[in-house]
């Protein structure tokens, strides 16, 4: 399985940037192989100062060794031989109408002291966050959520976007990151579900992330801005920033297995503004976002 995976990840790191070198018109990925003294490497991609994408980065990763005592005891296991690989794409648009995007796909082994695989799972996902609230782009995302999720399960929709609602919020702001889309963790072999079922779902995921974002962008990349939509963009990557420093379980994963730092860190996005005690003027767009992230919307109906 994970030869298979890994197969699949490398190809689709090279269809979801070539399509979006082409959106953007202007700037090129630039590549970083990398290798990790513990055991694995990767494949760094990062494009930069575009006509569409401030920052962005598409990034697969394939490692493998001794786990930390600190991830055993996170994960709750005592075999401390692992692999794991995946891709993890952020970007991080130019113009403040379109929305900043996240999706990962990943898949981990643990061995036994003799090599053995006593465990396996996929976990991943897709999510939006807007800076300007535009609602068709909102129920288009998720439609095509939806539509992935259905081809195996009528109920994998509404499990993996309540999911995703739970998972990226600021606790400590009482919002979320965003407007969700999928979460999905910990998906194992069982005898409803086996792990190459899961292998399949996970990848009709994977292959509706450009038919869930790239119209988004086409449609809103051209839209004229001020420096006042700017700054606002510059405020929300603030609490971006926020969540995949305190919260995200990819973010500490990759610090506490010695990754690549900036490969782990490129989802950080170049210009960020904190202001103290900020609050958007009363009935603006900028207020009528924030009043949705602190409440999860059915966007399919």
């Amino acid at each position: 399985m994970k030869e298979k995976f890994v197969a699949y990840i490398r190809a689709l790191q090279n269809t979801i940037t070539s399509e979006l070198e082409k959106i953007d018109g202007k700037a090129l990925f630039r590549e970083d192989l990398w290798d990790r003294p513990e055991g694995g490497g990767g494949r760094t991609r990062v494009i930069e100062n575009g006509s569409v994408f401030e920052k962005g980065g598409v990034n697969i990763s394939e490692v493998h060794g001794i786990l930390p005592e600190s991830m055993q005891q996170y994960f709750g296991v005592t075999d401390a031989n692992f692999f794991a690989c995946g891709l993890s794409l952020v970007l991080h648009p130019v113009n403040p109408y379109v929305p900043t995007v996240h999706a990962n796909w990943r898949y981990f082994e643990l061995y036994d002291s003799n090599g053995t695989l006593v465990d396996q799972w996929f976990g991943g996902g897709q999510d939006l966050t807007p800076y300007y609230l535009f609602e068709e782009d909102a129920i288009h995302f998720h439609k095509v959520c939806k539509k992935a999720c259905d081809v195996h399960s009528s109920d994998f929709y509404s499990e993996f976007k309540k999911k995703c609602d739970s998972y990226f919020y600021n606790a400590h702001r009482e919002e979320a990151r965003g407007i969700g889309g999928l979460f999905f963790d910990y998906l194992k072999n069982t005898e409803s579900f086996s792990i190459e079922a899961w292998y399949d779902f996970v990848t009709e995921v994977g292959d509706s992330f450009l038919e869930a974002y790239l119209p988004i962008v086409q449609k809103r990349k051209n839209i004229s801005f001020q420096k006042a939509q700017k700054n606002w963009q510059e405020i929300r990557r603030g609490r971006y920033v926020e969540f995949n420093l305190v919260h995200d379980k990819g973010t500490l994963f990759g610090l506490k297995t010695n990754g690549r730092i900036e490969s782990i860190l490129m989802s950080l996005p170049p210009h960020v503004q904190w202001h103290y005690d900020y609050h958007p003027e009363i009935n603006s767009e900028e207020e009528k976002l924030v009043k949705i992230l602190r409440s999860p919307i059915d966007w399919i109906k």
